[in-house]
C-alpha cells in the first residue's frame, strides 16, 4: 500500500550537503534524478498507473526506481534513456510486487507477459534504451498526463484533497514542500494524500480520460485546482511572504501542460493568461526586504515583458475560439488592460468595469462584486462605489475577510472620511493573516493619525 509520507525526490526531498563518504558519481546523479523526476513526473507516475490500473502502486514503484536510479547511475553514470530506464526498472518492481501476492497470479501473468512481449528478461538489468522495449506506448503520453490530471482532480475528492493530489502526482512536490505552501502541518498533507487513494481506489475511479461529453464539465474542477494554486502563490493567504513564486510558477507549468494538450479549450488559454499576466509583475510587487509594493507604486519597468507577451497571446487564442470568454477568461482580459497601461491612471478603468459586470454575470461572487466597486472607484469616483462595498457588508457574504475593509478603508479615506477609514483598515489588518500585507495596511492606518 501506497503511504503519502514517502519522500519525493525533489529538491526538497534531497536537501543538504553532499556527505564526505558519498561515493564518486553521486552528487551528479542526485542532481540528474531530481531534475528528471521535476519535469517527467506526471508523464512517468501517468504511464506507470495506465500499465498497473493502481495510483498507489504506480507513485510506489516509481520512487522505487528513483531510489535505485541514485546507486546505478552513480556507479555506472545516467543512462541514455533515463527515463525508459525508470519505467523498466519500475514495471520490474510492479513484477514484483505482483509475484508477493499469490491471490493476483493471474495478473502477475498477465503483466509479466507484457514484459516479455516488450522485449525484457525479468533477470536483466533495466535498458529501456532498447528500441523493442519502448518505456510506453509514444501515442499514450498525452493521454497518460491529462488523464493522471483528470483522476487528481476527480470530484468524489474535497478541495482540499485534488490540491494535495494534484501537487503531489502530477506536479512530484513532496508532502513536506506542498505542506510549507500552503502553511499546514506536514501530517495533515499526509492525512489527505492517502485519504485521496483510498477514495479514488473505493470509488473504482478509472484511470482513463472521460467521454467526451464529460470532459469539458469535468475540466471545470481541474482548472480551479491549478487555479487554487496559482490564487496562492501570487499572494499568500498567510506568513511572512507575500508572494509563493515556486507554488506559483508549478501552477503555469501546469496549465501550459494543459493548454499543449488541450488545444482547442480556449477557457484552458484563458486560465494560462490570467497566470502569465499576473505573474509578470511579480518582480515589482516586493522590496528588497519582501515588503508589498502596491500597483500605484511599482515599478512597471520590472515587470516580465515577455510573460507579457506570453498572456497577450494566449488571451488572443482564448478570443479567437470565438465561444466567448469564461470566467478565467475575463480575469485574464482584466489582467491585460492592467498590462498595456503605462501607469495606474492611463488604465482604461471604463473596460475593466465592463468585464467585471461580465465576470458578475458568468460567475458571480462577493469578491468579483468588491473588484468591480474598486474599479467604479477608479473609473468615476470613491462616492459611486461606496454603495456597492456597503451592500456588501451589509449582506455578511465577506465577514471575516480583510478584503471588504481594506477596499471600504481606502474609498473612505479618498471622501475624507479620515476616522472612519482609520477603523476599517485597522480592522483588515486584525484579520489580515500575513505579515506583509498587514503592515501594509497598519502603515495606511497610522498614516491617518
Amino acid at each position: 500500500m501506497a503511504r503519502a509520507d514517502r519522500p519525493a525526490l525533489t529538491p526538497a526531498g534531497t536537501d543538504g550537503p553532499p556527505g564526505t563518504d558519498d561515493p564518486p558519481g553521486a552528487v551528479p546523479a542526485r542532481r540528474a534524478v531530481e531534475a528528471l523526476w521535476r519535469i517527467e513526473s506526471a508523464r512517468i507516475v501517468g504511464a506507470l498507473t495506465r500499465y498497473t490500473g493502481d495510483l498507489d502502486l504506480a507513485e510506489d514503484v516509481a520512487q522505487e526506481a528513483l531510489a535505485q536510479a541514485l546507486v546505478a547511475w552513480s556507479r555506472d553514470g545516467e543512462p541514455a534513456n533515463p527515463v525508459g530506464w525508470l519505467l523498466a526498472t519500475a514495471r520490474r518492481r510492479a513484477i514484483d510486487h505482483y509475484r508477493r501476492r499469490s491471490a493476483l497470479g493471474e495478473r502477475y501473468a498477465a503483466l509479466a507477459g507484457r514484459l516479455v512481449e516488450g522485449g525484457a528478461t525479468s533477470g536483466a538489468e533495466p535498458t529501456a534504451d532498447r528500441p523493442d522495449d519502448p518505456p510506453w506506448d509514444p501515442d499514450r503520453i498525452d493521454d497518460d498526463v491529462l488523464a493522471l490530471m483528470f483522476v487528481a482532480c476527480h470530484p468524489v475528492l474535497s478541495p482540499e484533497a485534488r490540491t494535495a493530489l494534484t501537487l503531489r502526482v502530477v506536479a512530484g512536490l513532496s508532502s513536506e514542500e506542498i505542506a510549507r505552501s500552503f502553511l499546514v502541518p506536514v501530517p495533515t498533507v499526509q492525512a489527505r494524500i492517502t485519504r485521496a487513494k483510498k477514495t479514488i481506489a473505493a470509488a473504482g475511479v478509472p484511470f482513463e480520460l472521460p467521454p467526451v461529453a464529460e470532459r469539458r464539465e469535468r475540466l471545470g474542477g481541474v482548472l480551479t485546482v491549478l487555479y487554487v494554486i496559482f490564487t496562492e502563490g501570487s499572494t499568500a493567504t498567510a506568513g511572512d511572504r507575500l508572494l509563493r513564486p515556486d507554488l506559483a510558477y508549478e501552477a503555469i507549468r501546469l496549465a501550459r501542460t494543459l493548454a499543449a494538450l488541450l488545444p482547442d479549450e480556449p477557457e484552458v488559454f484563458g486560465l494560462l493568461a490570467l497566470f502569465e499576466l499576473t505573474a509578470a509583475r511579480f518582480p515589482a510587487r516586493t522590496g528588497r526586504d519582501g515588503e508589498a509594493i502596491l500597483l500605484e507604486e511599482q515599478d512597471r519597468r520590472l515587470w516580465d515583458r515577455s510573460a507579457v507577451r506570453r498572456g497577450l497571446a494566449a488571451v488572443d487564442r482564448a478570443t479567437a475560439a470565438g465561444r466567448g470568454l469564461g470566467p478565467y477568461g475575463l480575469q485574464a482580459a482584466i489582467a491585460a488592460c492592467h498590462a498595456k497601461a503605462p501607469s495606474v491612471p492611463e488604465t482604461d478603468w471604463g473596460r475593466i468595469v465592463l468585464l467585471y459586470e461580465a465576470l458578475g454575470r458568468v460567475a458571480p461572487s462577493p469578491v468579483v462584486e468588491l473588484n468591480r466597486a474598486v474599479a467604479v472607484a477608479m473609473a468615476t469616483g470613491p462616492q459611486e462605489a461606496l454603495p456597492i462595498v456597503d451592500g456588501l457588508a451589509a449582506s455578511g457574504r465577506l465577514s471575516g475577510s480583510h478584503l471588504l475593509p481594506t477596499v471600504r478603508g481606502e474609498l473612505l479615506t479618498r471622501l475624507g472620511r479620515t476616522a472612519e477609514a482609520r477603523a476599517e483598515l485597522e480592522l483588515a489588518a486584525r484579520l489580515c493573516r500575513n505579515t506583509r500585507e498587514r503592515s501594509v495596511l497598519l502603515r495606511k492606518a497610522a498614516a491617518l493619525g
